[in-house]
């Protein structure tokens, strides 16, 4: 697949889980293993529905929506699933066309990850497919205090790249990802029918 960016950006800002790394399905595998352990089921349309939020968010959501309040914490969920995800994480592969382009506009354009994932876990995933080399801008949920789709995530790595909002362009796969670049003034490229998901 060809895909070059729009005209006129001068930085570009990339999603991180389902958008440069395929690990959807993992991350979905380590939730959906979590809340079995605990008499508790969440299908993908759930999981697809909070792309982009932050571990504890969803955990919280889980807790409320599957009635286990008193049960358990949504502190113990978390812990059980990034154990799970933490068993399967060296599975993960890149998404070729999107890091296609992070090659070919590494050394030219400022380029950063704006993601709701944990530090660690994306510092790994970063890692395990070869791509912590091309970023030195990193913004992750432990770096900021509003989560998509408010924008300040990207608004975060614009002003560390130093690029003007209205200049940088998004790679996203979650609604709330779209959403929160749109909140940043900035332009937006869905890279969901870039690839097969198997989740």
């Amino acid at each position: 697949m060809k895909y070059d960016i729009k005209p006129g950006i001068k930085g570009l800002i990339f999603d991180l889980d389902g958008t440069l790394a395929d690990t959807m399905p993992y991350h979905f595998e380590g939730w959906k293993k979590a809340c079995n352990k605990y008499g508790a089921d969440i299908d993908p349309a759930f999981l697809r529905k909070h792309t982009g939020s932050p571990g504890w968010i969803i955990a919280s959501e889980i807790v409320k929506s599957c009635g286990l309040e008193g049960r358990v914490t949504a502190e113990q969920i978390i812990e059980e699933k990034l154990e799970q995800f933490y068993n399967v994480q060296h599975n993960v592969r890149p998404i070729g066309p999107v890091a296609d382009i992070v090659r070919k506009y590494h050394g030219i354009l400022p380029m950063a990850v704006g993601t709701g994932g944990h530090r660690n876990a994306v510092i790994r995933t970063l890692e395990i497919t070869g791509l912590l080399k091309y970023f030195d801008i990193i913004v992750t949920a432990n770096d900021v205090e509003n989560f998509k789709p408010h924008p300040e995530t990207f608004l975060r790595c614009a002003e560390l790249m130093k690029v003007d909002p209205s200049l940088v362009e998004v790679f996203e796969d979650g609604d709330l990802g779209i959403e929160a670049a749109k909140n940043a003034g900035m332009v937006v490229t869905d890279v969901r029918s870039w690839y097969d998901s198997n989740w």
